[in-house]
């Protein structure tokens, strides 16, 4: 039998787990506040949202947006913030695209912890890259998936991509 080493993992295995917040702000609304952007691997910020790695991909670049405003209903979320966040998950798939280049991708919400939100009480935008074959022995047999690239590395890399990018054509 062939073993996988991934020496990374033992970092969270080992780490004290964070308690939640006093006054309930969410995990989202403590790493927007933070002030650093490097360490939580946030890769741009806007107006009213800002893009992060997942630090527990699913599939390397895999990243999620999110609004600033802690609700977990998307009907509370103004238009001003829907057209926001939703913008910077268009920039965010182009940067992907450009660095990463995946053959597809999957975006969504999990919406409600039935539906499989991890962070229940924050919304937010999964946009996870996909390539052709990913889905390869490892989740299927083992329900683990294997990530080539540390974070650190991919976040510089798309906040490079975000930072550096054309503005995007309305026309």
């Amino acid at each position: 039998m062939e073993q996988l080493h991934a020496p990374w993992r033992i970092e969270y295995i080992l780490a004290p787990k964070p308690k939640p917040a006093a006054g309930g702000d969410s995990l989202f609304t403590e790493i927007a506040r933070s002030g650093d952007d490097v360490g939580h691997h946030i890769l741009a910020r806007t107006r009213s949202s800002f893009a992060v790695l997942n630090r527990y991909p699913y599939t390397g670049g895999h990243l999620m947006v999110v609004p600033y405003r802690q609700t977990s209903d998307l009907m509370e979320l103004t238009t001003e913030e829907m057209a926001d966040l939703w913008e910077l998950t268009r920039r965010c798939i182009a940067a992907l695209r450009r660095e990463m280049k995946p053959d597809g991708f999957n975006v969504g919400m999990n919406l409600g912890r039935v539906a499989g939100a991890g962070v229940t009480d924050h919304l937010h935008i999964h946009v996870v890259p996909r390539w052709n074959g990913d889905t390869n022995f490892m989740p299927v047999l083992a329900g683990t998936s294997v990530v080539p690239e540390a974070l650190a590395d991919v976040a510089a890399r798309l906040r490079a991509a975000l930072a550096g990018e054309a503005p995007q054509s309305r026309i």
